[in-house]
């Protein structure tokens, strides 16, 4: 198993080394796996001019999966957009076609107290999120800022970006979120905003001529402001989510802090043959780099969703699920995390933690 690690910018570097120590144990009782590091971000930037260097990409090529920490950071703000860290994000997804992005949203119970909602109301919670990732307004062409003119000769600037979806692009996602729902309860809610886009008409209705290879799945269809509002209301009607980029963008981060931290949450981004890229789903946090108070449990979980969708291997991924599961049950918690009673601890600490734990 060949697995270029790319940790990134801020805390990345830091929740990153934890998940190698996890990967450190599995190779220690006898799992054949190589990794190799490179630069991608803002410090790809910082090394090469480039968010994602070509030397990056190949490497990301020529593995069977991709482990990432985290990019950005305020020091790269003034730089030109292409040459932004998060332009090399969205990059690599596009290059590598991870047109799939898994986001699964659990709160673990001793977390219960962590999530700004009354436990009663998250307790239990468990939903995965299926975001498309490689169209939407955020690749969509023409896009841009520039002065338009207008019929009295007045110019001001404009922005402008493209929303544009094609029914191919909608039919593979949409499978693979009918293919999770077969696998957890059997229901799928499709979210967009039909009643206003025509790039989310054509959406709902190539969802639902999909919907007919999997009569067992209950569908559901729900505009994405009223989907916002229900996963506070009532998170947990939701079993499984399918939606568009910008759309998944948002509630997956609105879902994360039922959780109780944005910390606790990981992510898969896949291709058609499940070669995957996994990291957190939290950004770089500046604030707090090189003070080792990340909480690394996101990008620890990340690998376990590595061993369970690109290298098939559910009993990995089990084994490194119910570590956290007894880290977390043992008290301990990283800041973020942190209620009176716990243990708290570093970054490091609790990578330590779950390496003792499995």
């Amino acid at each position: 198993m060949k697995i270029a690690v790319l940790p990134g910018d801020g805390i990345g570097t830091e929740i990153v080394a934890q998940a190698m120590k996890v990967l450190d144990v599995l190779k220690k009782d006898g799992m054949k796996i190589e990794t190799e590091e490179a630069a991608i971000g803002g410090a790809g930037y910082d090394t090469a001019g480039d968010p994602l260097p070509e030397s990056t990409l190949a490497l990301a090529k020529a593995s069977d999966a991709v482990l990432l920490g985290a990019v950005g950071g305020p020091r790269y703000d003034k730089l030109d957009r292409p040459l932004r860290p998060e332009r090399g994000l969205l990059r690599i997804r596009k290059e590598l076609n991870l047109f799939a992005n898994l986001r699964p949203a659990l709160l673990y119970p001793e977390l219960a107290s962590a999530s700004t909602l009354k436990p009663e109301v998250v307790a239990g919670l468990d939903i995965m999120i299926v975001r498309e990732l490689t169209g939407d307004v955020y690749f969509g062409q023409p896009r841009g800022i520039e002065v338009r003119v207008d019929e009295n000769g007045k110019g001001e600037r404009v922005g402008f970006n493209t929303m544009v979806y094609s029914e191919s692009e909608v039919r593979r996602v949409a499978h693979v979120g009918f293919g999770i729902a077969m696998k957890r309860g059997k229901k799928l809610c499709s979210v967009e905003k039909a009643n206003v886009l025509e790039c989310s008409e054509l959406w709902r209705d190539v969802v639902a001529e999909v919907a007919k290879d999997y009569p067992e799945v209950e569908l559901s269809t729900m505009y994405v402001d009223n989907a916002a509002m229900q996963l506070v209301r009532n998170p947990k009607q939701f079993d499984v989510i399918v939606t568009g980029n910008i759309f998944g963008d948002i509630l997956s981060d609105e879902a994360s802090m039922l959780s109780g931290s944005i910390g606790m949450l990981p992510s898969a981004s896949l291709d058609e043959n499940n070669k995957g890229m996994y990291e957190p789903i939290h950004g770089s946090a500046p604030d707090i780099a090189g003070k080792n108070l990340a909480n690394p449990l996101a990008t620890i979980l990340s690998v376990s969703m590595m061993f369970k969708y690109t290298f098939g291997d559910q009993a990995t991924a089990d084994r490194i699920d119910n570590a956290v599961k007894k880290v977390i049950a043992k008290g301990y918690r990283t800041g973020d995390i942190w209620t009176e009673g716990c243990e708290k601890v570093s970054c490091g600490q609790m990578g330590d933690a779950v390496v003792a734990a499995m």
